[in-house]
């Protein structure tokens, strides 16, 4: 008979258990299912919904039943459906019938909705750490590289000259609001929907601000019909997922471009490449690759999740059992990923003279040329057009701007004197764009120490938010 069978004159059909069932993947969900119950039985007692003494008894037979499942010795079954029924059948198993009170004044669908809660902001506070480690290493090869130069591209193709540091930077930017998404969204994750019963609440005088406070949450999720049908606290999280996925994939586009033959900019350690079963030769930078690839495996769950909600009336339905496969394959695929970048970037070799050697064979400095000839005086449209068939004729000859005579500049304009070849020196470009956020070394270095500064912040904000975490999973 199941735990809720009483209105039932036959059992369920074995093909709708095992289609129905989620213990499958909801056992992911064990020990938070177990903090959760913890605090709700401390409520009842408190409330005296049930005697201290059956409290006592349900809170030691939980104790004993989250050991069970962390060391492999419970079995979990289709039959009981999922974590939820589990959990209780094994506590009745061990406790007897007064096991039968800890689902007193709740439903399960405000427990799937705490649980899920509980699981997901640990996981943000995981996530926020490994994004600070990946910004650490970019910082340490910004810091490793301020005077490197290499090409820097629009449409794929030679435009400016930046430092290397700068490159890298960029991608410390864009990780940064990563994090700053993902520590804003936690206030909105971190609200207790349990007590709202199953869609209207209870009619036991419940505490429910006592459970969050146990749980360490900041407040409850006030309409008992919005914490149970409420998921867009996993589309939030599966959108923030996707960018940080959409970062790490055009970060990977780069690496894997960079260490081709054709550019030979970088070389990935040895421990982050694989080889060809075939071809002896061959370094692959597989991990860049795959993480590349899975951006559309995050990508289809947050599209998943917003097409399984679209359409659903309030409150719970059993549709809802799919918002859960999506959130967890999108946390451990993001996990994976940050946690190999990190250090994929910090031991890979920057390869200086082969960027400089791009630069120094390229007209990425053609702007500047222009620019030079407006600080003479030429309207910029007129100095675009002159710097044009500047560039066309070193083409025609087979040289760069910097391999032409004197002469040679003065048939297109008397402007240009002795001291366009400084003007036009790699180094030279880069730190003429001395603007806040230009590529000019002393604003990177200003760009690194705001970032560092920033970053300080958010492993604060680890730390705390880990400690909370920490102390739960202690008591």
């Amino acid at each position: 008979m199941k735990l809720w069978g009483g209105r039932f004159t036959k059992p369920t059909n074995e093909l709708v258990d095992e289609y129905t069932a989620s213990i499958s993947f909801d056992q992911k969900l064990a020990q938070y299912d177990i903090q959760g119950s913890l605090a709700h039985v401390e409520m009842l007692a408190k409330c005296e919904i049930i005697p201290k003494e059956d409290a006592e008894k349900i809170k030691q037979g939980l104790q004993v039943v989250a050991e069970k499942i962390a060391t492999g010795k419970a079995e979990l079954t289709e039959a009981n459906e999922d974590i939820h029924m589990n959990v209780e059948k094994l506590l009745i198993d061990e406790i007897g019938a007064v096991g039968g009170k800890l689902h007193t004044g709740r439903s399960r669908n405000d427990q799937v909705a705490l649980d899920m809660r509980l699981y997901l902001r640990e996981a943000l506070v995981t996530l926020v750490e490994l994004l600070t480690k990946l910004q650490d290493a970019l910082i340490k090869q910004s810091n490793e590289n301020l005077d490197t130069i290499l090409p820097g591209y629009t449409h794929l193709q030679r435009a400016q000259p930046v430092l290397f540091a700068h490159h890298m930077m960029a991608y410390v930017s864009m990780f940064e609001r990563d994090v700053e998404r993902l520590k804003d969204s936690y206030k909105r994750v971190n609200r207790s929907p349990l007590g709202a019963g199953a869609l209207a609440g209870t009619t036991f005088p419940i505490d429910r601000h006592f459970v969050a406070e146990q749980l360490n949450f900041d407040g409850v999720v006030e309409n008992s019909l919005d914490a149970v049908s409420d998921r867009d606290f996993v589309v939030e999280f599966l959108s923030n997922a996707s960018l940080v996925i959409m970062h790490l994939s055009r970060l990977s586009e780069e690496l894997v471009q960079w260490s081709s033959a054709e550019f030979n900019f970088i070389e990935l350690d040895d421990a982050f490449c694989t080889g060809s079963s075939m071809m002896p030769q061959k370094k692959n930078p597989d991990v860049a690759e795959l993480v590349r690839g899975k951006s559309g495996r995050v990508y289809g769950h947050l599209m998943g999740m917003l097409t399984t909600l679209k359409g659903l009336p309030i409150a719970y339905n059993k549709d809802m059992q799919e918002d859960k496969e999506g959130m967890f394959d999108t946390v451990e695929t993001i996990k994976g990923a940050l946690a190999l970048f990190a250090p994929m970037i910090e031991t890979m070799e920057v390869k200086k003279d082969n960027m400089y050697a791009a630069v120094a064979e390229d007209f990425s400095n053609a702007t500047d040329l222009a620019d030079y000839l407006v600080n003479k005086g030429l309207p910029f449209r007129e100095a675009h057009a002159v710097v044009g068939q500047v560039v066309l004729h070193c083409i025609q000859e087979n040289k760069y701007l910097l391999d032409l005579p004197l002469e040679a500049f003065k048939q297109f304009s008397d402007l240009i004197e002795e001291d366009i070849y400084q003007v036009l020196s790699p180094k030279t470009v880069v730190n003429a764009r001395d603007i806040v956020g230009g590529t000019a070394k002393n604003r990177v270095e200003d760009q690194i120490k705001l970032a560092s500064s920033r970053l300080e912040e958010s492993k604060h904000w680890i730390a705390v938010f880990a400690e909370k975490v920490n102390v739960l999973k202690k008591n």
